[in-house]
């Protein structure tokens, strides 16, 4: 697969739009050119939060995985907390519309960021049902187990608790404590709506501790990666993908599990792999992987273990590491991880 990046206007976005060349029968070749939503046909209204790094953000880490989400043919696809449109019409652009089996619901608090969604998405010749309502209440039980795919941007940012939900341009950035009030409540809206073989994508501040969101979803069932990480001057946020994992063991109904907090039961899943160290056999690839990529447990700031490792086996599958931060009093690892 080729993948030509077209930044003809990068002022406007980090990526406008994606050439996919696939080989099909006989090797030749099939392209696709994938757009998202131009600046320039956006509507705005004052009310209303304008596209900025962590809407780029999101739509980018869409682009990265715009192979896969082609593969994946989802028939039901949702944005929560639809702001100005940018988002959920850059999905529609890259998905195609009804006639192609895909449709697109959207929703928000703020009757003038729905008007405005409407309005970029007729600029933009896509369609998307809208609806004015909080996260999704009201539809859990019509789309229940339903949407193959949720995009959201939520209110990240750590605000006194009396801003979220506030009237106007502050709900769609004011986050409550550490940040989290309004994605705690999101998640298991996410959840309850997301079809067996859903995806959520969501964005996350650094302060909104991503590695403990990755927990509380695996406790649900949920593998997770990062797909784009991106620091700017004012804040690093991390683009996180989810899906449902049957090979995950659900740790929520175990007692020993659960009456841990978040960083000890965190630190309980690093440090019981390195006893299979010493033990370890593998091909020679992956002998060499290894000495590629030594394992140390001195890790610095900027250095983070990534351990693949099947979680009923328990064998360890792969060693290396990745560019993250470590934060808070306890050092507590900034992570998503994978399970083979």
């Amino acid at each position: 697969m080729l993948l030509n990046v077209d930044q003809s206007n990068p002022e406007l976005e980090s990526i406008s739009s994606l050439q996919i060349t696939t080989k099909v029968n006989n090797n030749k070749m099939a392209s696709k050119k994938i757009r998202t939503a131009q600046i320039r046909l956006m509507s705005s209204h004052q009310e209303v939060y304008e596209p900025c790094d962590d809407s780029f953000a999101l739509v980018d880490a869409l682009l990265a995985d715009c192979s896969n989400l082609l593969k994946h043919c989802p028939a039901l696809c949702m944005e929560i907390g639809c702001g100005s449109g940018y988002v959920i019409t850059s999905l529609a652009l890259m998905l195609g519309q009804e006639g192609l089996g895909v449709n697109y619901i959207a929703t928000d608090i703020n009757p003038h960021a729905v008007s405005v969604t409407r309005e970029t998405l007729n600029a933009h010749g896509v369609d998307a049902e809208l609806i004015i309502t909080d996260i999704a209440s009201g539809l859990e039980k019509r789309l229940a187990g339903l949407v193959d795919v949720i995009v959201v941007n939520p209110p990240y940012v750590p605000t006194p608790e009396d801003e979220v939900g506030a009237d106007g341009i502050t709900a769609s950035w004011a986050g409550g404590e550490n940040g989290r009030c309004v994605i705690d409540r999101i998640l298991p809206v996410a959840d309850h709506l997301l079809s067996e073989k859903g995806w959520l994508y969501m964005v996350t501040l650094t302060a909104n501790n991503p590695s403990e969101i990755c927990l509380q979803m695996r406790e649900k069932g949920y593998a997770s990666r990062i797909v784009i990480q991106r620091s700017t001057e004012e804040e690093s946020l991390h683009i996180i993908k989810f899906w449902r994992d049957s090979d995950i063991e659900v740790f929520k109904n175990e007692k020993v599990m659960t009456e841990k907090s978040v960083p000890a039961r965190l630190m309980d899943y690093v440090l019981t792999q390195f006893p299979l160290f010493s033990f370890w056999r593998s091909s020679d690839s992956d002998n060499k992987l290894i000495q590629r990529n030594p394992v140390h447990t001195d890790l610095d700031a900027k250095d983070l273990l990534r351990i693949q490792f099947h979680p009923v086996s328990h064998s360890l599958q792969s060693v290396r590491y990745e560019n993250f931060d470590l934060w808070g009093t306890l050092g507590i690892m900034s992570f998503c991880y994978k399970c083979s």
